[in-house]
Order: C-alpha cells, then structure tokens, then sequence
C-alpha cells in the first residue's frame, strides 16, 4: 500500500520525511522517493525498502525545509527506479506523487503524446504530472486552478 508523507516548516524535511516513511513501512511498497526543493527541485527515488533511499541519499545534498515523499506499491509498471515515485513534470519544474489508480490513464498518456511528452516511466502518475503541466503551458492557468481543470478534465474522460 502507497503512503505519503510532506513536510513545510523551519526544520531539514529530509529526516523528518524519512522518519515518516519509515513509519508506514508496516504498510508495504516496493520503492521510495522524496522531492525536495531548495531553489530547485531534485527528486531522489530508488527501488526498494526505505534503507535502500537512506543509502542512496548519504552523503547528497539533501538541504531544504520543502518536500514530499512516497512508498510505492506498483500498480502500473514494473518496481523499478524509473517507476518509482515522485515524478518530475516535463520541465522538472515540478512533481508529483499519487496513491490510487488512474482507470483511463492510457488515453490521457496517447493524448499527451501526440502534443510531444515522451514519457519516462510506466506510471499513470506521470500521467497526471504531464496533464497539469500542460494545462498550466496552454490554458495559461496556475496550478492550483491546473488541478481544479485537471480534476474536471479526469471525471469527463472517466465518464466517457
């Protein structure tokens, strides 16, 4: 089972992130990852148990009060680094972790494709990254309102 755990305060996320993650290891999940932002935004993830991120990241530059971070248990695309939460957008601008399961995330991905995303990974979250960034680029819309559209957009395409 997915778990998510976010951090925004005074304190260094990472630990406090990692701790979270560990705590929900009860749960199960096949790989981690954090996105942490301190003046940009670098995404760390591994296939694995969490000790496998804490390895991973010793010894990085994990400095940021910012960040998100995910358990993965794979519904779309195999356990691997690249399917493994959080996903970048396009720009790597932005990311994104999900829990749950995108039921029309194929058409959506066809349609993203033909307006020129190349995917990197198996995921139907990567799916929902590259659906909001590209109304943020062509509706001229903030992301908050991005995901407002983008929710609208899934329940019509769901629908259909």
């Amino acid at each position: 089972m997915c778990g998510i755990v976010a951090y925004i305060g005074k304190k260094q996320a990472c630990p406090i992130l990692l701790g979270g993650l560990h705590r929900l290891e009860y749960r199960g999940y096949d790989s981690a990852g954090v996105a942490l932002l301190n003046g940009s935004l670098k995404v760390f993830k591994t296939k694995g148990k969490v000790s496998d991120l804490d390895e991973l990241l010793e010894g990085l530059d994990v400095t940021s009060t910012i960040g998100i971070a995910h358990t993965r248990w794979a519904t779309h695309g195999e356990p691997n680094d690249v399917n493994a939460h959080p996903h970048y957008s396009s720009t790597e601008k932005m990311a994104i972790i999900h829990n749950g399961i995108i039921e029309n995330y194929n058409v959506l991905k066809q349609e993203l494709q033909q307006r020129g995303y190349v995917f990197r990974s198996d995921t139907d979250t990567e799916v929902l990254m590259y659906l909001i960034e590209d109304i943020m680029t062509h509706e001229k819309q903030a992301l908050a309102e991005a995901v407002r559209t983008h929710n609208h957009q899934m329940q019509y395409l769901i629908r259909q």
